[in-house]
């Protein structure tokens, strides 16, 4: 059950506390003297002074009177009231005061309760009314619960109803759905059945801190338990099975919590890291989703479920109305926002994941025995079919993950260095050392052949020593035309590479064989060898509704050095360091492998990659160690089965994570 505007009925601006209540002018029809008890009464009411308040009333007893006015914000969950004699409004202003005579020394007084909304909503005003009499003569307030609300009977009270639609579904490519469903279990109360609701919710919060990392808002919590529902179940926690096991034992000890168990569609199908999870909301998610939804709601935690949470939940329904303490004679009051409103209903989301890839990619990277991740994407259009993550506790590494590219990173610099006047018959040397500025880089050596041969071979000296026959500004010419480090406008968080300004010829050099400050995502290098593939570099996507409009534009690669460009990496699958990729299915494969060792936090890493394509699909991997991964890009690219690896290992010791 969501919160929808509850944050809003929190927020109530009511004016100050204590100041000064809203006068008009008198009508002609008033009598003077009953004012100063009107006016005493709305403002005792609206400072919190309940017992003066009731005071003024014929109320018995006087503690009823003033437990009532007192439990209207409670019941609200509502921080102030702005009260204003006089309810005949113009343009949101009330006008003139509303106190109007009656036969046998009586009054009737009409006023106004304005409940801020705050943000996007208006706020919630009605007019209300109540007798008065002389008594001794003395003006009384004739005391009746309508005084609160007019359609507040004798014995009941107010509440918030917050009702949910179903969420929608996050689709693949073909429509069918992402999720599927789970085992879970909802925790929550039955705030009537409270005995302590502030010790409950201290309790759930504190279990929820120690055991399962999350932190709760206790006193929105408490406010939202409060103004709800007696007699009605009310959901304040979602937890799956086997993943939240030792919170829910522990949970299930604590006063005052029912626990009701189901199947909920809240499972991702494949690509969990993408499609993301849905939990509650905590105090760090709700900073991102914002209002209209509250602690004790169910909302995306991570991924697409948390990206467009909006979207996929719609606005809830939030209803504030008067009924029994048992739940029946509901009548409602107020209820926001309106339902007529598209945008306010759920909508679902269609991603560009290929069903028939993505099993594809997963299977690929199942018996790597370290973080590893495969991005697959369509250069003709964009498209972004396939994106696997394993062992990698949950994080988008395929799309976010920053390693330095090593060879790999040759598809841009041979893009600069083709541009530069090189061709791929140019004689080159392959050393098996050399200096550029304060650089050394060693390979083994080649000697002299052509640069198609000594790319494919793998020989950083060559690309290295080359760099200083480009222009100092020949590489970040690259990077441009590859979109490196732009926004492309994609609807989840993705790293689009950092290739910063070389400092001197060194670093230059370093940067043209994919090391120093070069980093890259597997998505990065993805599209680069998509664009390289159909000579066109385009923007991925993910989403086709709603799809962003934002993004760059697509723009056309030179002809003539993207051609040998793709010869280059062509034979370095053909005949070079990446031959393990070459498999007949779907047509040539082309890419480039690189181990990189770097420095990374103080310790020392290595990352394993293939960047390549064939036609009309572009993919990277990177694995997080010493790995083949151009024979899992083959597996990749045939669906050949393996059997997945029981464990992971952490790369830097060998041992299971």
């Amino acid at each position: 059950m969501s919160g929808n505007r509850r944050a809003r009925l929190r927020r109530l601006t009511a004016g100050a506390v204590g100041g000064a209540l809203l006068m008009g002018g008198l009508t002609a029809c008033t009598d003077p003297s009953a004012m100063p008890t009107v006016r005493d009464f709305l403002i005792a009411w609206q400072v919190g002074n309940y017992s003066a308040a009731a005071g003024l009333t014929t109320g018995a007893p006087r503690t009823a009177v003033a437990a009532a006015l007192s439990q209207v914000r409670t019941q609200l969950d509502a921080a102030s009231l702005r009260l204003a004699i006089g309810a005949r409004a113009r343009d949101g202003q009330v006008q003139g005061v509303s106190i109007d005579k009656l036969p046998d020394h009586r009054a009737l007084a009409r006023f106004s309760i304005s409940i801020d909304l705050g943000e996007s909503g208006d706020p919630w005003t009605y007019t209300s009314a109540m007798d008065l009499r002389q008594v001794d003569g003395n003006w009384r307030v004739v005391w009746q619960p309508s005084i609160i609300n007019p359609k507040l009977k004798p014995g009941q009270r107010l509440a918030v109803i917050s009702e949910t639609a179903e969420r929608a579904s996050i689709l693949d490519s073909s429509g069918r759905s992402l999720q599927k469903n789970v085992t879970a279990d909802i925790f929550g109360v039955y705030p009537g059945r409270l005995a302590d609701p502030k010790r409950t919710i201290d309790q759930l919060a504190e279990a929820t801190r120690k055991n399962g990392g999350i932190t709760l808002d206790v006193d929105r919590l408490l406010g939202r338990v409060q103004s709800a529902p007696p007699n009605t179940f009310m959901p304040l926690l979602t937890l799956v099975r086997p993943t939240d096991n030792a919170l829910i034992l522990r949970l299930a000890r604590v006063a005052g919590l029912e626990r009701h168990t189901g199947s909920e569609p809240i499972g991702a199908v494949f690509a969990p890291e993408v499609v993301g999870g849905l939990g509650p909301a905590t105090s760090e998610t709700l900073q991102q989703v914002g209002a209209p939804y509250q602690p004790g709601d169910t909302i995306g935690t991570s991924g697409l479920q948390l990206v467009l949470q909006r979207r996929l939940a719609g606005i809830p329904t939030v209803r504030v109305v008067a009924q029994d303490p048992s739940g029946a004679n509901t009548q409602t009051l107020a209820s926001w926002p309106k339902p007529d409103v598209p945008a306010n209903h759920p909508q679902s989301v269609q991603t560009t994941l290929n069903r028939s890839l993505q099993p594809r990619a997963d299977n690929a990277l199942s018996d790597v025995g370290a973080p590893a991740s495969l991005i697959a994407l369509r250069p003709s259009t964009g498209e972004i079919l396939a994106v696997a993550n394993r062992g990698t506790g949950g994080r988008n590494l395929a799309m976010e993950g920053s390693y330095p590219p090593g060879l790999t990173f040759g598809i841009v610099s041979a893009d600069a260095l083709l541009h530069s006047g090189l061709t791929r018959d140019t004689k080159t040397d392959c050393p098996a050392s050399v200096t550029v500025g304060n650089r050394t880089f060693t390979n083994r050596a080649h000697g002299q052949q052509s640069f198609a041969r000594n790319f494919a071979s793998g020989c950083a000296t060559t690309i290295a020593q080359l760099s200083t026959r480009t222009a100092p500004n020949a590489l970040q010419q690259a990077v441009e035309r590859y979109g490196f480090g732009k926004d492309w406008g994609l609807s989840v968080p993705a790293f689009t590479g950092s290739v910063p300004v070389a400092a001197d010829a060194g670093e230059r050099a370093a940067e043209m064989v994919g090391e120093g400050r070069v980093r890259m995502s597997p998505l990065a290098m993805a599209v680069a060898a998509s664009a390289a593939q159909s000579a066109t570099w385009r923007p991925p996507f993910l989403l086709t509704d709603p799809r962003t409009a934002d993004g760059p534009q697509a723009r056309p690669l030179d002809v003539a050095p993207t051609s040998d460009l793709q010869n280059l990496l062509r034979r370095a699958v053909a005949s070079g360091t990446a031959r393990a990729a070459n498999v007949h299915s779907g047509g040539n494969v082309s890419g480039v492998v690189a181990v990189v060792k770097y420095q990374e936090n103080g310790q020392e890493k290595t990352v394993s990659w293939f960047v390549g394509s064939r036609p009309d699909l572009a993919f990277a991997v990177a694995v997080e160690g010493r790995a083949s991964p151009a024979k899992i890009a083959a597996r990749f690219l045939t669906g050949t089965r393996v059997t997945p690896s029981p464990t992971l290992s952490n790369p830097a010791t060998g041992t299971p994570r």
